[in-house]
């Protein structure tokens, strides 16, 4: 049975997709982007990093194997809404608990299908990423495209500490489920005893990330963007991670004043916006991509090695190459789709940083080493022997 045309997507330049609604019925309005993965869309929609955004997965059925708790990346969804050409009404999965339709709608975030997600696609790539609104198809394309245009844009716009933990925790995992036992097992229970104190600050930290963290035995405290240095340093780490996050990072100069100041005072480990505050706190600027980097696909070259990692990534801002000074930053890694900055190390202080995803959460697990690199950082700035770690 062909389903009903209910919905519409404008974008601010007048073009509309029209399709049918699922998940909530409410409206939606937010940057539109793309993900190229072909599977983990329940972390893409947990991820914190998707904030003010509306996601198109280009992959033609989305919601094969349903939803299943183990696999939520944060305390709630935070994308603004997800369009798909075709969502799966069947959860062929054992894990599963839920339909993704079941679950957008639970968690009040609407969808659209049945739109030419490909035409989409190929057009934000043309024109590059677009401020866009869902709504009824009723509503008029010429209303819709205004109120796309008072959407405030995502450059310039701080979307971190909106995003944050309101207080610091101590990290414990707490998949616990009998469905979850093959994960612990398999891959996070064997974690040796703690041995290091890691301080992460949450822009947008997805919960992987800290699984890695506890995987390579460190106990883990995290903090809330806005915490100074003079507090973290307080808590007694052994290393500090820049976590994930949403929005632009050249507004956050608080977040930037703190990684100065921890700077040579601790070991440093930078991911995704973490990398670009990173990058702002050693000299350099950032900018905005034409349509960003989302999937889990993208080869990665490590300028050390000169090995090949397929990775997982989720940004809209890069790091500016020809704005690092030289003589205090190494670049380490390349994207070699675009040749944009993918990874960088500090000369004179302990800290380095990649713009993808290690903790590959959907994604490949090509470049898991670099928590063992972190580690690794850690007890050399004891004055520890470090282990074989990748470069």
């Amino acid at each position: 049975m062909r389903k009903p045309i209910d919905g519409k997507l404008v974008l601010e330049d007048g073009t509309a997709f029209v399709g049918h609604r699922f998940g909530a019925t409410s409206d939606a309005r937010g940057e539109v982007v793309f993900n190229t993965g072909m599977t983990g869309y329940q972390e893409i929609l947990t991820d914190p990093s998707y904030t003010g955004q509306i996601v198109v997965m280009t992959y033609p059925q989305i919601g094969n194997y349903g939803i299943s708790p183990e696999d939520v990346e944060s305390r709630k969804l935070f994308l603004s809404a997800l369009v798909v050409k075709e969502v799966s009404g069947i959860a062929s999965n054992w894990r599963s608990v839920s339909t993704l339709d079941e679950y957008l709608r639970s968690n009040g975030i609407p969808g659209l299908e049945g739109l030419d997600t490909r035409m989409l696609v190929r057009h934000l790539r043309t024109r590059g990423a677009m401020r866009g609104v869902m709504a009824s198809h009723s509503e008029s394309t010429d209303s819709l495209t205004r109120q796309a245009n008072v959407i405030p844009s995502m450059l310039g716009c701080d979307l971190a500490s909106s995003v944050t933990s309101a207080q610091p925790y101590v990290w414990t995992d707490n998949v616990t489920s009998l469905k979850a036992k093959w994960r612990q097992q398999d891959f996070f229970a064997s974690a040796p005893p703690s041995h290091a104190h890691v301080v992460v600050i949450d822009y947008g930290v997805k919960r992987n990330i800290l699984r890695h963290l506890a995987k390579i035995g460190c106990r883990v405290t995290v903090v809330p963007a806005g915490t100074t240095a003079e507090d973290i340093l307080a808590l007694h780490p052994d290393g500090v991670l820049l976590s994930n996050g949403p929005g632009d990072p050249d507004p956050m100069r608080y977040a930037v004043t703190t990684i100065q100041n921890l700077l040579g005072m601790i070991p440093i480990f930078g991911i995704c916006l973490g990398h670009q505050l990173l990058g702002i706190a050693a000299g350099g600027k950032t900018y905005k991509l034409k349509f960003g980097h989302r999937g889990s696909n993208h080869p990665i070259l490590n300028t050390r090695s000169g090995k090949v990692d397929i990775t997982s990534h989720n940004h809209g801002f890069a790091v500016d190459a020809d704005s690092l000074p030289q003589s205090r930053v190494e670049i380490t890694h390349v994207n070699l789709n675009d040749q944009t900055v993918e990874g960088l190390a500090l000369r004179d202080v302990p800290a380095f940083s990649v713009q993808y995803h290690p903790e590959a959460a959907p994604g490949p697990h090509d470049s898991h080493y670099l928590f063992r690199r972190f580690a690794d950082l850690m007890r050399e700035f004891r004055g520890e022997k470090s282990s074989d770690a990748e470069a």
